[in-house]
Order: structure tokens, then sequence, then C-alpha cells
């Protein structure tokens, strides 16, 4: 469905027990079946985006995020646990300023702008990991989505639903077992750190010295000139009184 169609201009949502958000209705009951239907809140959404930014270097595609997400903006709200919404037309990357929830555009099942975002972050996922880490053989894409799948297989075998943001998340925080991306900012931080007081050594360094009574540098080199003059040219002894004794002898 394209964004600017006027189907989905309301959506109704619920706080469910796992404190993700779940649609309980929509404008467009034709189109659109709310059966696991879940969307992301203004948190969870800054979380994603921040997360995402690591990709940016290896092609990360704005285009394809932005169509990925239908924005909604908060209504009114619903008893104690729910939130109507409405339709926007902000940027899905204003979510958390704006404090709009994220509804992703998978009406069109595999070939929904929400799929072709998942495959976008997935490729680039893999792509970062093979670019940052030395693997004795490169990730493949079916090697991220085999072991989500494996993740997920008993919520998959008793049909419960997957919240957006977990599946999301799941694809930007992948790393292979063994590894870690955490260990890499912690030697990013500690590379940084080394670099910083390197600078603050450099820069001490470099400050003027003033020059008091205790710092006669010049005159301790004159006088050192003149002490290497003195060995330069050593006395030479008279041997020959010597040489009149060995006669003697």
């Amino acid at each position: 469905m394209a964004k600017t169609s006027p189907k989905l201009n309301w959506c109704k949502v619920r706080l469910g027990k796992d404190l993700n958000w779940w649609v309980t209705e929509t404008s467009d009951n034709v189109n659109w079946d709310i059966d696991g239907l879940s969307v992301i809140d203004p948190r969870q959404a800054a979380h994603i985006f921040e997360t995402i930014e690591g990709l940016r270097s290896f092609g990360l595609d704005e285009s394809i995020v932005e169509k990925a997400f239908l924005p909604f903006s908060i209504d009114s709200r619903i008893g104690n646990d729910g939130i109507k919404l409405l339709r926007s037309d902000e940027s899905v990357f204003e979510a958390e300023e704006q404090q709009m929830f994220l509804l992703p555009d998978m009406i069109d099942d595999e070939r929904s702008p929400y799929a072709e975002f998942l495959d976008h972050i997935t490729k680039l996922q893999v792509k970062m990991l093979n670019a940052t880490f030395h693997f004795e053989q490169d990730v493949e894409i079916d090697d991220l989505e085999e072991e989500i799948r494996e993740k997920y297989s008993n919520d998959y075998m008793e049909g419960r639903a997957i919240h957006v943001f977990l599946e999301v998340l799941d694809i930007l925080e992948y790393v292979p077992a063994g590894y870690s991306l955490d260990d890499l900012d912690d030697e990013d931080a500690k590379k940084k750190n080394e670099e910083e007081n390197y600078d603050e050594i450099e820069d001490i360094a470099e400050e003027d010295i003033i020059e008091d009574d205790t710092m006669k540098w010049d005159d301790e080199d004159e006088d050192l000139d003149s002490e290497d003059n003195y060995y330069d040219e050593p006395e030479m002894l008279d041997f020959g009184s010597l040489d009149d004794d060995d006669d003697k002898l």
C-alpha cells in the first residue's frame, strides 16, 4: 500500500504484557489483518535508528527505511492501556522527536516495503560483519537468517507473533557466536583514550617554559665547551728521564 493511500488513516493499539504495542483495530479492516500486527513506539524507533547508523558506511538507503514504515501520531487514550493513533505525514526519522509510532508496511507480505527493508539491513549487516571481523570463512546471509529462524522456532510452531521491534533488532545486533560488537566498542574507546592522553602530553611538551635563576643552561653549555677544549689537547709528558734511567740499569 502506498503511503498516500487514504484507506489506513487511523489505528488503535494496546500495551501488551510484554510491554510492547499491538494493533487492535484499523480504519482499513479489509486490507489489513490485525492478527499479530505490532507497532514500534517512539523509544524503540530511536533505538533502531541509532543502531542502524553503523550501516551507513556500508550503503544504507534511507529511502528504503522511509518506505518500510507508516508513521502515526497519538490522538487520544483508550482506557488504561490503549491509544488511538492518527496517520502522520512526518518522516519516520522524526519518530522520537515527534512522539510517533511506526507501523510496518507489510500488507503485501514478502514483496512489501517492510520485507524489502529487512532484506536490505540483513545484507548490510552481513557486509559490515565480514568487513569488521577477520573470519576464517565469511558470514553468509543464510547464516544470519537460519540463526534467527532457530531462535523463534518455538514461537512459530506455537503461533506466537514476533514483535516488529525484536525482529528488526535481531538483525541489527546479529553477531556470530564467539564474537561481540561490544568488544570492538571497548577497543575503540581504549584507542581514543590513548590518543587523547598522547595529545595532552604533546600539548604539555609544547608549552613555553619560563626560565628562572635555577635554569642556567647557557652558562652550563659554555663551561662544558671550555672543559671539552681542555681535554682536546692533553699535555705531552717528557719520557726522556725514563730512558736515561734505563741506560743506567
